[in-house]
């Protein structure tokens, strides 16, 4: 027993041994929460208070799940396989396979994953004759599980117009077709639980007076209805019989960022209100991170009006300041960071150890470039890298066509996505044609007849389109008319994960954008074909990029990730990027409820994250959709202490001020101050001159940076061109 107890903290300890009534812990950031869950439950079977089938504890991952039993299995002499312990899921399948009948399913119920519950709705649309383009497949997913997880079903829904009274329809016929094939998705898990327990009396007092401790992990997590269900099992509201269970719930409200999957912070200050929890515990000793991070961590989150309230702190010591990095462009930030993380490395801290976190994915190009520019092995946490993205591969395929329309593999991937009609025994078909006549799918497409043909045919035509119409482009519109005119983003539109996926394609524009100007350059020609041109050496590129280091199993390399997957996670280097006004935080955060309080919380949990040292970063201009754009570094770098910060790079002049004044922009140099507006660059040209390019045309010069062959000018074209960067020796000016 004393070994339970002897290496926690007070707050820990109180939180272990709190008596047989309800409870909510509010444990921060690396405050030790996975323990102190762990040792309550060992203290509970070692102290005799209950045997192993009265605890139930939820967690919301597998791993969570499997760690906790892992580290109970160690601390007790107890089968914690036996145990009710796991995810809200995985424990609600168990009680259903338990009373299938009850529930009204079949002993032997299949669970449909999120891609079998996508699949069935897409058959069952077909059958309904459902206009894909007007209630597409993905949509119709997001209503179903939105509402079953409100525990609302399809005859309690508010149609409140005709298209929702059309989504409603097509729910019951839904739910009817589920039920016929026997089978439950992962959101009717928890829904007929709870609707199990909530008519059936005898076995909801069963339950109830089963499990006399309800252990919650991640509280802050829940939604509605998982919250209902755990007071469902804990009696709340019914009247007390016993011994009655006890809710134990530990959450941190601060590092609620799941809202876009239902997650309600609110939950907690219910949970202390509906149980009449006098005291709440806080675990606020951080065992994770140096002083300096925490303080700022303390004081950016103390801005959310509604929490329950906490203040971190270590015995650790104040540590190192925090170090800001003001770029001139997102290029910039890019290279610093990456040099940084070079520096580390060879200064002997683990690549493992070091941790790049962004708000958005398509934010990782730009740095995965760089990274493999300078050869530093690197992996993508919890997502892919940027050219390995799914809709990045389609948009390439359609390149890849264009270029070569004998590339059977980009055939394939993409002649029916978006969908046209063309199924798999048209492909087969497709296939054995080309194989007789010796030839691509391409030109095979010709000889099928029937619907199947006329489906190829018009894919054909509309590849022959678009190659025809991009033939004298420059590659940057060469992108975006394919991407616009296969469909793509009119596909990804309508799709729930739609706006991440668009903004990847927006960011291989930018990428078109940027090769153009180092092909330009020569940079690639000693490694890229050329014959094809800009197009070619694009693929090529871009196709290497995708090729090399990511790293492979067990090789040491940086972590990238996007905030939300840093989660649980810690690092002794952290580096957060792109700390600007409409990114982080993102521009969404203005018109939705609570949505900058949201994005704060991400903010400090990306903070929470370093242990010994923390990078921030931002750009005074980042190419978005092809064209430079200027930006506001974000509100949150105002709402930390200046007292934490060490700005590493002098302030340098703010471009967007100038260019929002007749043009009179300073050439910028990295760490120099300013030029005045009409100082001379290069080659007679100077900041503020009009200037005339071949492909571009007229513009004014509004910055200027580099020497020799690597200067290059920011020029603001007339409409619809816009800003640009140009490499001086390449760019041909004429002065007008």
């Amino acid at each position: 027993m004393p070994d339970l107890l002897a290496d926690l903290n007070p707050p820990q300890r109180a939180a272990v041994t709190w008596p047989t009534r309800h409870a909510l812990i509010l444990a921060g950031a690396g405050s030790g929460k996975t323990r102190v869950l762990t040792t309550r439950i060992a203290w509970l079977l070692s102290t005799g208070q209950v045997g192993p089938q009265a605890i139930l504890a939820v967690t919301f991952t597998n791993k969570a799940a499997r760690e906790m039993q892992s580290r109970l299995a160690a601390m007790v002499p107890v089968n914690v396989r036996g145990m009710w312990i796991g995810t809200f899921h995985g424990l609600c399948n168990r009680l259903l396979r338990a009373h299938h009948r009850e529930a009204g399913l079949p002993a032997q119920f299949q669970i449909l994953d999120i891609a079998d519950q996508l699949s069935s709705i897409k058959r069952l649309a077909k059958n309904l004759a459902f206009d894909d383009q007007k209630f597409p497949p993905q949509d119709l997913l997001h209503f179903i599980n939105a509402n079953k997880e409100r525990g609302l079903r399809a005859a309690q829904i508010d149609a409140y117009d005709s298209l929702t009274r059309r989504r409603v329809e097509f729910y019951a016929e839904y739910e009817r077709q589920c039920q016929r094939e026997g089978v439950v998705d992962f959101a009717e898990l928890l829904l007929r639980c709870f609707e199990l327990l909530q008519r059936n009396q005898p076995l909801r007092e069963h339950y109830q007076a089963r499990f006399r401790h309800i252990l919650v992990d991640e509280f802050q997590d829940t939604n509605r209805l998982q919250y209902d269900w755990l007071k469902l099992l804990a009696g709340h509201g019914e009247p007390p019989r016993e011994p009655g269970a006890c809710l134990f719930a530990v959450g941190d409200d601060d590092q609620s960022i799941y809202a876009f999957r239902g997650a309600d912070p609110g939950n907690m200050g219910d949970l202390q209100r509906e149980f009449v929890i006098e005291e709440v515990i806080r675990l606020e000793q951080n065992y994770r991170s140096h002083g300096n991070i925490l303080d700022a961590a303390n004081v950016l989150i103390r801005w959310n009006p509604r929490r329950l309230g906490k203040n971190l702190w270590t015995a650790e010591g104040a540590g190192e300041p925090i170090r800001v990095f003001e770029g001139y462009s997102d290029l910039d930030e890019a290279r610093f960071i990456v040099e940084e993380m070079t520096e580390l490395i060879d200064d002997g801290v683990p690549p493992t150890q070091i941790a790049l976190l962004y708000r958005s994915n398509a934010q990782s190009r730009v740095l995965e470039h760089e990274l493999v520019r300078v050869g530093l092995p690197y992996r993508i946490y919890g997502g892919l890298r940027f050219y390995d993205r799914q809709e990045i591969k389609h948009a390439l395929a359609y390149l890849r066509l264009l270029a070569n329309p004998d590339d059977d593999t980009a055939f394939a991937r993409v002649v029916n996505f978006p969908t046209r009609g063309i199924g798999v025994r048209s492909i087969d078909a497709l296939q054995e044609s080309a194989r007789r006549l010796n030839t691509s799918l391409y030109n095979a497409a010709a000889s099928l007849t029937g619907k199947p043909g006329t489906a190829l045919a018009r894919f054909v035509r509309l590849i022959e389109t678009l190659r025809a119409d991009t033939e004298r482009l420059p590659l940057p519109e060469i992108v975006d008319h394919v991407i616009e005119g296969c469909g793509l983003r009119q596909h990804y539109l309508t799709e729930k994960d739609g706006p991440d996926r668009l903004a990847n394609l927006d960011e291989l524009l930018n990428a078109a954008t940027v090769f153009t100007e180092e092909y330009a350059s020569a940079v690639y020609d000693a490694a890229l074909p050329v014959d094809g041109g800009p197009l070619a050496a694009f693929l090529a590129h871009a196709s290497l990029e995708s090729g090399e280091r990511q790293a492979g199993e067990g090789q040491e390399a940086v972590q990238l990730m996007t905030v939300h997957a840093a989660k649980g996670l810690e690092f002794d280097v952290v580096f957060i990027g792109g700390l600007e006004q409409g990114l982080f935080p993102h521009e969404n955060a203005a018109s939705e409820r609570d949505g900058l309080e949201e994005e704060r919380r991400l903010m400090y949990v990306a903070i929470t994250r370093a242990r010994r040292r923390l990078y921030l970063s931002h750009a005074q201009t980042r190419l978005l959709h092809g064209q430079t754009r200027y930006g506001l570094r974000s509100s949150f770098l105002d709402e930390l202490p200046k007292t934490l910060l060490r700005q590493l790079n002098p302030a340098v002049a703010n471009v967007a001020a100038f260019a929002r004044s007749d043009h009179r922009v300073a050439a910028l140099a990295r760490g120099s101050a300013p030029s005045d507006p009409g100082s001379a660059i290069a080659d007679g040209l100077c900041v503020g001159q009009r200037v005339r390019h071949t492909r571009f045309g007229d513009g004014v010069i509004v910055a200027g940076e580099g020497n020799g062959r690597e200067a290059r000018v920011l020029v603001n074209f007339d409409r619809p061109v816009g800003e640009k960067w140009l490499l001086l020796e390449y760019a041909r000016l004429l002065p007008l």
